[in-house]
């Protein structure tokens, strides 16, 4: 089937369906063309609270379905593809972190939002990118454990006085960019900002102008007099930074920025999805009460 005849198939099950599309900005671009609304994780869930419809596609990896999942239980959250999920959500484990919490008594836990259901409602609470030092510092504790990503636990632990407990994970494709990388498109382009996400090395996080969540990239890249961008987070970003800056220029800082997992949303499984109501998130009642809480004491932090 081309990709019209996709395009219009999906519109007409969309609307048969009740459903509305949400697409994440790493997903393909084609992906987000068709979505309803293109944003974060997070975002995204929020954006299916608000949405009065009865389905909600998620185009994206597990963890961002089960927390649309959590935050709307009445609605049918569907993935279009039900193996894609995130390598560093699927780094910590509950009996792990159980551990952890034991040698660590009285220690809050904060889980970044790209963890599971189980590994939010063994948490105090959630954080994101965009929020996390704020989270972070909304705690009245000396030390607190931080999961799962050793990157954005070390961006935090660089502005705030408290004491983190990482554990030992990380985004494969934002832990594959080098400051070799950096370095070298820096040299090919010597105009341009280097933006980068906070869940890169440390070492790399120290060249950018910029640091932040995907929607603050598009921000800064948005309201920034310069033209020219290199791009530190997985590459289809650039594609909403097209949609929201057209006439700047945007380099990926490595041609392996790429997420496999984020890839392998189609319009092919979205139709299917929509077709045969499957791959259907769950998330028992026990732990999405959990998680719930964690979660909503996030959003009750107040963002400066």
């Amino acid at each position: 089937m081309q990709q019209a005849d996709l395009t219009k198939r999906i519109q007409e099950l969309k609307i048969k369906r009740n459903a509305v599309i949400l697409s994440h900005y790493y997903s393909r671009p084609e992906v987000q063309d068709i979505a309803d609304f293109v944003g974060d994780s997070l975002a995204l869930s929020q954006e299916a609270v608000r949405q009065d419809a009865d389905v909600i596609v998620f185009c994206g990896v597990h963890f961002m379905g089960e927390s649309a999942a959590i935050l709307s239980p009445k609605k049918t959250v569907m993935l279009p593809e039900i193996d894609a999920t995130c390598p560093m959500a699927d780094m910590v484990d509950v009996e792990g972190l159980k551990k952890l919490k034991e040698n660590h008594p009285d220690t809050p836990v904060v889980s970044y939002v790209n963890t599971s259901a189980a590994i939010k409602a063994e948490s105090y609470i959630c954080c994101t990118s965009a929020n996390a030092v704020e989270v972070v510092n909304s705690l009245d504790a000396e030390e607190v454990i931080f999961v799962p990503d050793k990157n954005l636990a070390a961006y935090v632990a660089a502005r705030t006085d408290k004491t983190i407990i990482p554990w030992e994970g990380h985004c494969p494709t934002h832990h594959q960019v080098l400051r070799e990388d950096v370095l070298k498109m820096k040299e090919k382009h010597p105009q341009a900002k280097f933006i980068a996400h906070p869940e890169c090395r440390p070492e790399v996080l120290e060249l950018a102008d910029n640091v932040a969540s995907t929607r603050g990239m598009i921000m800064y890249a948005k309201n920034s007099p310069a033209q020219e961008f290199i791009i530190g987070t997985e590459c289809g970003l650039i594609h909403g930074l097209l949609k929201a800056a057209p006439e700047k220029t945007y380099y990926c800082v490595s041609e392996f920025a790429c997420c496999p997992s984020m890839k392998m949303v189609n319009l092919e499984n979205v139709l299917e999805s929509l077709e045969k109501m499957q791959h259907v998130v769950t998330v028992p009642e026990d732990i999405r009460g959990r998680a719930k809480e964690a979660l909503d004491r996030m959003l009750a932090v107040k963002i400066k």
